[in-house]
């Protein structure tokens, strides 16, 4: 298959949709896939008897998550325009506001429907500040508990979302104590309330029964529905972005440019100055910089050992490569677009989505 392509893994994704249902039977919460991470929707059929929908940050994806996931759309939007309240007052099954200012500037088209509104509890955990929910001047939520109160009639729930790659799970039990104390009064008057994404629960030896029995004792406590929004936590360790080396040049080091592009095909690395994992890396003797083609000069994945030389034509498995990067490939220098691929779980391989000089000149105007 020509490179570069994203190779997603069913049966690998299948194994963490296996631990979701096993929170999920133990725990009594449901969980809806965060479409800001992962919104591949050719291996939505595979997550459907799993998961109880889909939770989105803008109209476009709500209306992917109705038209693809066709179970629970939850429409969330740091802002709404009037069209775009227009259009989820047609299908989705929560519409949950930032602000209690939009809250009320809506209400009126909106009510009826099931209404949460998001809270900024104050705190957090997140290794970068740039992801962090909480941080200081933070406009993603109602900080000020006390605003919620003249406005709790007009809703059902809340949400929260103060975690990024949280696999600390005596963490998250210490902020789901806190939360009850917060908002305990409130949230007796509502029907469920949404923990948000950002939670490993699927990462090796997490204390998935602890886990399921801390959200268990956090509805029965205020008789709510509990919601979880994973993204990555659904689609972790289940792709890869599979290149082909162009060029070995030499500067001090070696370096192996490949058909693909940190900035174009894995923005996220490049935004948090994270090293690419690849596949094939181990502690061989030769040492590579893999770099990608364009030409930002920090188009960097990162520097490898291989027990082998590397020779034009070899392929680099970039891993990892699900979560935040098919939703924000862009097509910087007018490089291909990897086309996307599955391998389903009998083992074949199907290429679901090619890319072509018509989606570069569409894309502009």
């Amino acid at each position: 298959m020509e490179t570069p392509y994203y190779l997603i893994d069913e049966k690998k994704i299948l194994k963490n949709l296996k631990i979701i249902d096993q929170i999920k039977a133990a725990s009594g919460a449901k969980v809806v896939l965060a479409l800001k991470c992962f919104s591949t929707w050719s291996v939505f059929d595979l997550m459907k008897p799993y998961l109880d929908g889909t939770t989105s940050s803008s109209l476009y994806e709500a209306r992917l998550g109705y038209e693809k996931f066709s179970k629970e759309v939850h429409a969330y939007s740091v802002a709404y325009a009037p069209h775009e309240i227009c259009a989820l007052t047609g299908f989705a099954d929560k519409i949950i506001f930032n602000s209690v200012a939009q809250l009320e500037r809506y209400y009126e088209m909106v009510k009826g429907h099931p209404l949460g509104l998001r809270v900024n509890p104050g705190m957090s955990y997140s290794h970068y500040d740039l992801a962090d929910p909480a941080r200081r001047y933070s406009r993603l939520g109602v900080v000020d508990a006390r605003q919620i109160v003249p406005v709790l009639e007009k809703l059902s729930g809340i949400m929260v979302h103060f975690n990024c790659d949280n696999d600390n799970f005596d963490a998250f039990s210490h902020t789901l104590d806190l939360l009850a104390q917060k908002y305990g009064d409130i949230l007796h008057k509502l029907s469920w309330m949404s923990l948000g994404g950002g939670l490993f629960f699927t990462r090796d030896n997490y204390p998935v029964e602890k886990f399921s029995k801390a959200l268990k004792g956090f509805g029965e406590q205020f008789d709510i529905q509990i919601y979880l929004e994973p993204g990555e936590s659904v689609i972790t360790k289940t792709a890869t972005l599979v290149t082909s080396v162009l060029d070995i040049v030499h500067n001090e080091k070696d370096i192996a440019i490949v058909d693909a592009s940190i900035e174009a095909h894995m923005l996220d690395l490049l935004i948090y100055r994270l090293q690419a994992q690849i596949e094939e890396s181990d502690t061989g003797k030769y040492e590579y910089i893999i770099a990608g083609r364009s030409c930002l000069a920090g188009d960097v994945f990162g520097e490898y050992r291989f027990s082998t030389p590397l020779k034009i034509g070899d392929t680099v498995k970039i891993a990892d490569a699900a979560g935040y990067t098919m939703v924000k490939k862009n097509w910087f220098n007018g490089l291909p677009m990897p086309s996307i691929v599955v391998r389903r779980l009998d083992g074949t391989m199907e290429l679901v989505r090619k890319f072509d000089y018509k989606d570069f000149l569409n894309n502009l105007s």
